[in-house]
């Protein structure tokens, strides 16, 4: 596998397993036995580790109690000693970023193949662990060989575990195709293999997980050598990765991001908002608040609640919505009505008000409340029980998208007593 050329093995690839390796324990000697268990160990062979004996050796073990309960309480505590950030989660399940960068499930943080009164953590640093072993090996055995560490993981999208690489040393670990051209004569644009993951994953049919295989050499590959290149290179950075939250993560994050955004916006492009838009805009707004919206999409009737109501904001505006509150109520959860109670859904409705703002926010519209007319209710022909809140301008904001207003450290408007 060349610089400019295919990542595939030029012949036949094998994958070996290291048979006859102790149970390893803290302060083992791991290049010592893989270098007497291998002592067929060639130059260019790919050398794959599970994780797990490489933290059993690096004294990555945490005694726990043996009851379950116990044991797991202790579990989920590491879980989130060992994260920078929750990630997603669903019910017990956590999937978090470790201090590596790697995302996955229960920061790494696993019970298996470990004693009953014991957890294991992942590496300090697997791609130095990768280092000092194929170092270790070369001294021992007089071969340049690569080394991989491993462990295993789910993926976005797809159902089952796979093995990928934490740790690398001695190979380059991905392979750009950008710039190639393939056999029909398309360019190749974006296409770059991760080639340390599918060591991990092919030594992986070798090794399993109840053989007490931790080990296994690929042997045909070919690696493009490399002195730098490490499995760090593997973690797509924050700003590149399209699926960092889970649902909810991601639900709150739109929620604080919506809010600094809802402004009022006085001068709107003369461009149409789509209906579908304005439809879950309102969709958005909590259920069981007495409140209903009034597309004023008739342009007559629009024009006299305008000339009535006055004010160049709405005249401007592509789109005009009515927030009413209704005698009959708006359904809640459960499909009855919320009776009508005069004054205090006013109040329920203005909040129903402010959750449209913020939603038209999140889709990026500008928006602007006014009062308007009493003749309102007549204009729009709205029941004798529907109470108009005000009129709600809405359109795509003359001076460019919507951008958060600053966050200050301090807020005079915060008090604490």
């Amino acid at each position: 596998m060349s610089d400019h050329g295919d990542h595939a093995a030029p012949g036949r690839v094998e994958i070996l397993p290291v048979e006859g390796l102790p149970e390893f324990r803290p302060g083992d000697d791991l290049t010592g036995a893989i270098a007497d268990a291998a002592r067929w160990l060639r130059s260019g062979d790919v050398v794959v580790v599970t994780s797990k004996i490489v933290s059993k050796v690096e004294s990555r073990l945490v005694r726990v109690p043996a009851d379950p309960d116990e044991r797991d309480r202790i579990r989920r505590r590491l879980v989130f000693e060992e994260s920078v950030r929750v990630i997603a989660r669903k019910e017990r399940t956590l999937i978090t970023e470790n201090r590596l960068g790697i995302v996955q499930a229960a920061s790494g943080v696993d019970a298996s193949n470990v004693a009953g009164d014991e957890l294991a953590l992942l590496p300090y640093d697997p791609d130095a662990s990768a280092l000092a072993l194929r170092e270790g090996l070369r001294e021992r055995l007089g071969v340049e060989v690569a080394v991989v560490v491993t462990d295993t993981m789910g993926r976005a999208w797809r159902v089952g575990q796979t093995d990928v690489a934490i740790g690398a040393s001695g190979l380059r670990v991905l392979h750009g195709y950008r710039g190639q051209v393939d056999r029909q004569g398309n360019e190749l644009a974006v296409t770059e293999i991760a080639v340390a993951d599918e060591l991990a994953s092919a030594a992986d049919l070798v090794k399993g997980k109840l053989g007490a295989l931790p080990v296994a050499v690929v042997r045909g590959m070919s690696v493009v050598p490399s002195a730098t290149s490490t499995a760090r290179e593997l973690v797509r950075p924050v700003e590149e990765d399209l699926f960092r939250l889970g649902t909810e993560e991601a639900l709150a994050q739109g929620r604080r991001e919506a809010l600094p955004l809802c402004r009022p916006t006085r001068a709107f492009l003369d461009e149409p908002v789509e209906e579908y838009v304005l439809r879950r805009a309102v969709a958005a707004v909590p259920d069981g608040l007495p409140v209903r919206f009034v597309h004023v999409a008739d342009r007559a009737r629009r024009k006299r609640l305008l000339d009535e109501t006055g004010g160049d904001v709405l005249y401007g505006a592509p789109e005009v919505v009515v927030p009413v509150v209704t005698g009959g109520g708006a359904p809640d959860r459960t499909g009855g009505e919320v009776p009508f109670q005069g004054g205090g859904d006013r109040a329920e409705g203005g909040a129903g008000v402010q959750a449209l703002l913020v939603a038209l926010a999140a889709e990026g519209l500008g928006s602007c409340w006014v009062p308007v007319a009493p003749s309102a209710r007549e204009i729009l022909e709205l029941p004798a029980d529907w109470e108009p809140l005000g009129a709600v301008a809405v359109g795509h904001p003359l001076d460019g998208p919507l951008t958060p207003r600053a966050v200050a450290e301090s807020d005079e408007r915060y008090l604490r007593r």
